[in-house]
């Protein structure tokens, strides 16, 4: 299982005005933990796609469990619990300066050939870092 922290402070862009978070920003943090556990598994969103291989998403599902504010910082968990091969499910939750878990949410994307314009599977660079967070501790 791969797992990833950052944090994202809440700017006053991202809130009503009541000074709570937006409910369509979260998609954006889960956006931010997924590009920053790519980048700390040395490789980027940029360079996957200057492969010719996109990550559009095929679904979304977010839950609601707690209000952010204006100024908060935010930790954002990003965990991957199995291998992606054409399907890449990833988990969130983010959690407050309390450590309380106030979002939670899956994004399913999908690895796509830009030049066929349909799905492939996972590229090798990308398959070879992952792997090593999925091997069994028997292994």
């Amino acid at each position: 299982m791969l797992i990833h922290e950052t944090q994202v402070r809440v700017y006053y862009e991202d809130t009503d005005k009541m000074g709570v978070v937006y409910y369509g920003v979260y998609p954006r943090y889960y956006e931010i933990g997924r590009t920053e556990m790519i980048r700390s598994l040395g490789i980027s969103y940029k360079e996957i796609e200057d492969a010719n291989i996109l990550l559009p998403a095929r679904s979304l599902n977010v839950s609601y469990l707690k209000s952010a504010y204006y100024d908060d910082l935010l930790t954002i968990k990003t965990i991957v619990e199995e291998l992606p091969s054409v399907k890449f499910p990833i988990k969130t939750e983010i959690y407050n300066q309390k450590n309380e878990l106030i979002n939670k949410g899956e994004v399913v994307l999908v690895f796509f050939n830009g030049k066929t314009n349909k799905p492939c599977r996972i590229p090798d660079d990308f398959l070879n870092v992952m792997t090593p967070y999925f091997k069994s501790k028997r292994d």
